[in-house]
């Protein structure tokens, strides 16, 4: 995510914070000290802001770890003002996994509070750090104690992207098929977003940052799942760019800026003597041509490291690969033959084809039963050996 600085990495996992959050830090402190001047209740008013969020980077942990036993992994987790996000790289296809990965966070938020519960009752020890001001006279670790069973009990509020929203799309799977269940929880999830942001309006504005998240969560989730949807069963080959040109890595940079002015193409397989040998993106072309201009070589600026796919492969795998932030083409193979070109733009323009094929009242798919691809140009694919 952009504006986001990574902090550390736990398990494998990278945790960021987005630069909102300072915003967030910046509004408390101004708050608080406009309440009481006083800079031990600022400073304890921070401490357990931070502390909360520790607890809100374990309960998505608990998200990942879970998912990863279902053999999913998590790219990393941003803590935003509003809560933390975890970056799966897919949402478990199975609803009970979905189930099982979705209660995993709020599972672990009852855990820190009963753990918490424990410990001042065993010791006595949770009026030793109280706290004045605006934010009340509830000491510390019982505030904090509260805020991790709050934090359970609203997330399993079933509307996306919040866990219940998931929850309540996992239930609903094991009954109906998981598009119209989707449906349900995201217009659920859209009309507790209007409740929060009415409240906001007469009470609290902070519940309005938090209707606009569900409301776009909850849509976004639901284009996502239709996106899923006309992207089954349909292999990558059905919808691979075909007409595509290549340079080589003793080429210059103006060879792929005049085919990339007077064409479509961004990305360009990189190619010495019918031997696939990197891959220049339109980001490394851009970057080459401000550094050090048009004359310079291909082979200093070209990413040798790239993404492949095979031909037979699904749509909806193919549509994961690309899901990474460098990731915007894959190189689609048969063997050892390169068949193409398959960027997030084409999957963009396909799934538009089948949205208004459905529309018009015809099966998503049937164009390729009708009309099968062909090169523009009539010229021969590329063979690499």
């Amino acid at each position: 995510m952009k504006w986001s600085w990574k902090i550390g990495k736990f398990a494998g996992i990278s945790v960021y914070v987005h630069a909102t959050f300072l915003i967030l830090i910046a509004w408390l402190v101004l708050t608080e000290w406009g309440a009481t001047h006083n800079g031990r209740a600022v400073l304890n008013a921070v401490l357990f802001i931070l502390a909360l969020f520790a607890c809100v980077v374990a309960h998505e942990f608990g998200h990942a770890l879970a998912a990863r036993r279902f053999g999913i992994s998590t790219r990393d987790i941003t803590l935003l003002p509003i809560g933390g996000v975890s970056s799966l790289e897919r949402i478990p296809d199975d609803p009970r996994q979905e189930l099982w990965v979705a209660l995993a966070g709020p599972a672990v938020s009852v855990a820190i509070g009963t753990l918490i519960l424990v410990v001042l009752w065993v010791t006595g020890a949770g009026s030793h750090f109280s706290r004045t001001g605006p934010w009340g006279n509830v000491p510390f670790f019982e505030q904090l104690l509260l805020a991790n069973f709050v934090l359970a009990v609203f997330n399993l509020l079933p509307a996306f992207p919040l866990d219940g929203g998931r929850v309540f799309r996992a239930l609903l799977a094991r009954r109906m098929d998981y598009s119209k269940a989707t449906r349900i929880a995201a217009n659920v999830g859209q009309g507790m977003a209007f409740f929060f942001a009415l409240l906001g309006l007469f009470g609290n504005p902070f519940l309005l940052l938090i209707a606009l998240f569900v409301w776009i969560g909850a849509g976004q989730e639901a284009a996502s799942v239709q996106i899923k949807s006309a992207l089954r069963g349909i292999p990558v080959s059905e919808v691979t760019v075909t007409d595509f040109s290549t340079v080589s890595s003793s080429d210059t940079l103006a060879r792929p800026v005049e085919l990339m002015l007077h064409g479509t193409q961004q990305d360009f397989p990189v190619v010495d003597h019918g031997r696939l040998t990197g891959i220049l993106t339109r980001k490394e072309l851009l970057s080459g041509l401000s550094q050090t201009g048009p004359d310079t070589p291909v082979s200093q600026v070209m990413r040798k490291e790239y993404q492949v796919i095979s031909s037979t492969e699904m749509l909806q795998t193919a549509s994961e690969k690309l899901q990474g932030p460098d990731s915007r083409v894959l190189l689609v193979m048969e063997g050892e033959r390169l068949l193409g070109l398959f960027t997030i733009e084409n999957l963009s323009e396909f799934v538009m084809v089948q949205s208004a094929l459905r529309d018009a009242g015809k099966k998503p798919g049937s164009i390729h039963q009708e009309q099968r691809p062909v090169k523009r140009d009539g010229s021969p694919k590329l063979i690499v050996q």
